[in-house]
This record gives C-alpha cells, structure tokens and sequence, in this order.
C-alpha cells in the first residue's frame, strides 16, 4: 500500500512540476519574441463586409449595453450587419426586440434572430444566425463585452492582405476589476493567459487559439473548418483547433483591448470555470491525437498545444496532493532536500503573473496584493474544475452550455442563481481534513508538508465562507421578494 500511495504522490508531484516547467517555457519565449509588433495597416477604401454577432441567452442586465456597443462600432454603415442572436426565455428577448426596432427605424442595419429550442446550445445558435449573415468576417461578443468603437478599425485591415489569416483575437479588458477581491484575481489570471500565454502562441507560431468573443473570423476559414460544433462546451477552442489543423493562421492583437464584465461571485466563476475545464477536456480527447501527430506543425507547437489543453488537469493533481498528505504523514513520509527540485519547476507559473502584471501595467505591483487570494481560489476551486473533467472523461453526450450570469451596472448585492451543489460539502471538508493535516504534522514534527497543508486549510476556508456569505445573499435576495410580493 506504501508504494501506491508513494507512487500516486510522485505523480502529482510532477503533473505539477511538469505544468510550472511549461510556464518556465512560456517566460522565456515571451522574452525572445517580446519586441514583436504587428502595426495595423490603414483601413481599405472599399472595405469589406463585415457582420457583428452578439450571442446572448437570459441577459436583462446587461443586453441593452451591448447592443447599444454594438451600434457604436465605427465602420461605413452600409457594410456593417449587427445580429442580436436570442435564445432567451424569459424578459431579455422583450428588452432586445424594443432595441433592435429602435434602432432599425434610424437605419441601422440590425435584427433579432431569435429560437425557441436551445438546440446546440451557443454553438448552436452561432451556426443558426450564420445562415443569415452578410458579412465576409464575422466579430463576435459575449454579452459580458464592451467592445472600443474603433474594435474594426483595429482588426479587420490585417486581413486584408494575408489571404491565409483565418482569425484576429484582441486582449480581452476589464470592466469591473477593482469591484472586489474576486474579480481582481480574475483580472490577473486572464492578463497572465492573453498578455504572456497567447502573445507567445502567436509570435511563436504554437498553435494559437481563438477565445470565444472579442475576435473576428474569416468567414471562409470558419466553413472551411467545419463550422460550430456543439459536441464540446468550448465552441471556440473547437473550431480554432480544427482551423490552425488546416493551416489557418490566427494573429494576436495583444495592445487592442475588449472590455469585459468579469463574474462578480463565487458562484458565476464556478460555472464559468468547470464550463472552460470541461471544454477543454472534451477538446483534448476529441483533437488530441490530431494535434500530436499534425507534422506540418512543429513538435514544439503540437507539445505546446497538448499542454494547454491539459492545464485544468492541475485541479485533479491538487486534489490527490492534499488527499495523500495524511496518509503520507501516518507512514512518517519525510521531505528529502532532492524534492526542492520540484518546488523550482513550480515557479514558472507565479513569475507569469508576475510578467504580464508589469508588462500590462504601471501599477502592476500594487495589482499584485491581489496575487495570494487568487492563490487560493485556484487551490479552492480545484474540486469544481475536478468534477468537471471527470464528467468530460466518462460520457461523450452533448453537455449543456451553462451560462456565466452577469450584473451589469448593478451596484447592490448581486442577483443569485444558486441550488444546492454537493461540491460545497468536499470544500468545507476539504478545509477540515486540511486543518486536520495541519495538526498532524505539527504533532509528529513533521514540517515537509506543513505550508502546502496550511495553504489548502486556508484555501477550502476561504472558499466556505464565501459560499456560506452568498447563501446568505440569496435567502436576503428571497425574504425581500417576500416582503414585496402581493397578497393573493
């Protein structure tokens, strides 16, 4: 049993070391590509059509904004069609009827394209709306984006004369970074992915990737690839996949920006994690084997690719960590100082966000104080993302595409969507077996695993008392519809 539970160790220990060397990788090609640039060329005389398509589904708060957004995008009117692509079932389709009419009576060239059956999901109403579009490239935003007036001006002229480009991702921003520790940690976590991981897939040529909204398509590498598909939750990484496979280009815009509303509660960022953990699991197993044996890409962009889409994979490895601690301790395990090497490895990946913090900002170091909580929600979250994977790997079925919630410009406390989910249970106990291991090794002076221990306690503790602090929000949020609610 010894040699189980020692082999199981070592193996986290170094799916662990393995992702901090792939960041090791990342910095250091980030430094040799750093001076890049890529100058945007000016805007063509006659310029192409272009449709811009807005995805939403059940967004009162925030439909409004991006269509309003969407209207104020700079670009010759006659080339510009705009579709607000509904899925709705409950007021946002009134919301965005009124607006779109609104707006077709000034001249504007935009419509509703509306289901009544959610059939394929996001990928499924992309491909729906396509059928209808005008344009020759195709922009795309979340309804959680904010896109700049000038977002085409910026991207559509890199087309022009690079027949072979078949996508432009721009950085995405942030509209509501500093409303709270939560969102500030997600700040830092995206700058590390766009400024440091997609700046290098691009410059470096390592399969880059399209990220879903605030980027444009060439229609005609998006039919080539196939189109959507919606066998996978992660619709963007699937077709950008089967594009680059094609030998699709995709170019990276890291200095223009599209602002987004990051989610302002645990509860938000748990579906939208497991939503990108299960998507890229799904991605892997279904590409996986096309993307490492794809020789017209280099053995370093086939690694690097698989890499990336097994980065979620780190959840599961916390998980079995922390699990064999106690064990580990009872068979009196000691830290011998060749493990130090592992520790090195890991560092890759903390001196990334410490990178693209500097690169993006000039008060990145006062941004950083955020970098010990994003800590441990990364830790916290690993059992919402585990349980994703897990789902991803044992059925193949088409998922649901659960949607991210947003607020808008809502200032009070934010509107819950909560159930019960028995994954609230394993964090609180993970907490306790955490604080049980603490206790441990204190006891058995054995100080080798005392700080990941600690880090996990607080961690899991962390993350209960922001579960238990939005219940509370929620039974508030119910006992105020209560009181208002009429008398039958």
């Amino acid at each position: 049993m010894s040699n189980v539970i020692l082999a199981l160790y070592f193996t986290a220990l170094g799916g662990l070391a393995l992702y901090g060397l792939f960041g090791l990788l990342t910095l250091a090609l980030y430094w040799r590509h750093r001076h890049a640039t890529f100058p945007t060329p000016p805007l063509p005389d006659d310029p192409p059509n272009v449709t811009v398509q807005l995805p939403i589904y059940n967004e009162p708060f925030v439909v409004e904004r991006l269509i309003h957004t969407a209207v104020s995008l700079h670009y010759p009117p006659h080339k510009l069609q705009i579709q607000v692509i509904d899925d709705s079932t409950d007021g946002t389709t009134e919301r965005a009827a009124r607006l779109v009419a609104y707006y077709k009576e000034r001249d504007v060239n935009i419509s509703l394209v509306h289901r009544t059956n959610r059939q394929g999901y996001k990928a499924g109403a992309l491909a729906h709306a396509l059928a209808q579009a005008s344009g020759e490239f195709i922009a795309i935003f979340d309804a959680d984006f904010q896109p700049q007036p000038d977002f085409l001006q910026q991207t559509i002229p890199h087309f022009t004369n690079h027949p072979s480009l078949g996508m432009v991702q721009t950085r995405w921003g942030h509209l509501n970074d500093g409303r709270s520790p939560l969102t500030s940690t997600q700040a830092i976590a995206l700058d590390k992915h766009f400024a440091m991981e997609q700046t290098v897939r691009h410059r470096a040529n390592l399969f880059p990737k399209f990220n879903g909204a605030g980027g444009v398509w060439r229609r005609a590498c998006l039919e080539d690839a196939g189109g959507w598909h919606s066998d996978t939750v992660c619709e963007d990484l699937c077709l950008s996949t089967r594009a680059v496979l094609r030998q699709w280009h995709c170019l990276f815009l890291n200095d223009v920006q599209s602002p987004a509303e990051l989610p302002t509660t645990l509860s938000a960022y748990k579906s939208q994690q497991a939503r990108w953990s299960k998507g890229s699991s799904q991605c892997l197993l279904k590409y996986g084997r096309a993307i490492a044996t794809a020789r017209q890409h280099s053995w370093l962009a086939r690694l690097y690719a698989l890499v990336s889409m097994s980065a979620y994979n780190t959840n599961l490895f916390l998980l079995l960590l922390l699990l064999l601690q106690i064990p580990l301790l009872l068979l009196d395990f000691r830290f011998s100082s060749w493990m130090l090497l592992f520790s090195i490895a890991g560092i890759g990946q903390p001196l990334l966000f410490v990178m693209s913090q500097q690169v993006l900002y000039k008060d990145w170091l006062w941004r950083l104080r955020h970098f010990p909580t994003m800590v441990l929600i990364a830790i916290g979250l690993a059992p919402n993302n585990g349980r994703a994977i897990l789902q991803a790997l044992s059925t193949r079925r088409e998922h649901a595409f659960v949607r991210t919630p947003k607020q808008g410009s809502r200032t009070q406390s934010p509107v819950l969507e909560l159930n019960f989910d028995w994954i609230m249970l394993v964090e609180t106990c993970l907490a306790l077996y955490a604080w049980a291991g603490v206790g441990l090794a204190i006891q058995l002076q054995n100080y080798g695993p005392l700080f990941f221990l600690s880090l996990c306690a607080l961690a899991y503790s962390y993350i209960t008392a922001l579960n238990m602090r939005e219940w509370r929000w929620q039974l508030q949020q119910e006992r105020r519809e209560t009181a208002v609610s009429p008398l039958p």
